[in-house]
């Protein structure tokens, strides 16, 4: 019986170093520079999982004694049943995340793989809004604002890829104290125009994370 224990972003930032791996040992020669990205590459996705058992440590490890592109592959697949899926939500639970939206629009929940996905996101083109739903210490967040295309690709705050982007801006829920009634604070960055692209890149929940807390605290 499998345990999952990798989350997304996580098996994301695993196919990025066997790919540093791969082309490393296709491109150099050197012995102390292969040995070298070796032991760096084992290193940190060993070191992503502290907790695991020692069994699923060896499995980890062993990226340091593959050769191969097929056996890379053969070493990433071994790893799917360990994926942990993005906590299943319905319909009302999304409208109870914008209760202020009673028309909101939710995406095809059944056609979405919920192993690849670190956050769920839409955008409604009538009303110019963009939503996102991320679960957080036990419960899910969302958070809506307002989209403007851009018409040049950049980096995505979130994945660091060179892709086509929207500004995303949204209201801060957070006010400092002794504030006036009229405080207004909105929390933009650049995304991903392409949310599921965006989820097969992001490597990590850190900028994520921070971006929830600059809006609702």
């Amino acid at each position: 019986m499998y345990k999952p224990f990798i989350r997304n972003h996580q098996y994301n930032f695993m196919k990025k170093q066997a790919d540093l791996l791969q082309n490393t040992l296709r491109t150099n020669a050197d012995l102390k520079v292969l040995e070298s990205v070796k032991y760096s590459v084992q290193s940190k996705i060993v070191d992503l999982f502290p907790d695991v058992p020692d069994s699923e440590k060896a499995m980890l490890g062993s990226i340091s004694t593959v050769e191969k592109a097929e056996d890379f592959q053969a070493y990433l697949r071994q790893f799917v049943p360990y994926v942990s899926e993005f906590p299943a939500i319905t319909e009302k639970q999304i409208q109870k995340l914008f209760p202020k939206n009673k028309k909101l629009k939710v995406p095809d929940l059944s056609a979405i793989d919920y192993r690849y996905i670190t956050y769920l996101s839409w955008v409604d083109i009538s009303t110019n809004k963009l939503f996102l739903v991320y679960h957080q210490n036990g419960q899910f967040v969302g958070i809506e604002g307002k989209y403007t295309l851009t018409s040049k690709k950049n980096f995505c705050f979130l994945c660091n890829r060179f892709e086509e982007l929207v500004l995303f801006s949204a209201v801060s829920k957070t006010r400092p104290a002794k504030s006036s009634p009229d405080y207004y604070k909105s929390v933009g960055n650049y995304l991903c125009m392409d949310s599921q692209a965006c989820n097969k890149n992001i490597t990590d929940t850190l900028a994520l994370e921070k971006f929830i807390a600059a809006v609702v605290g």
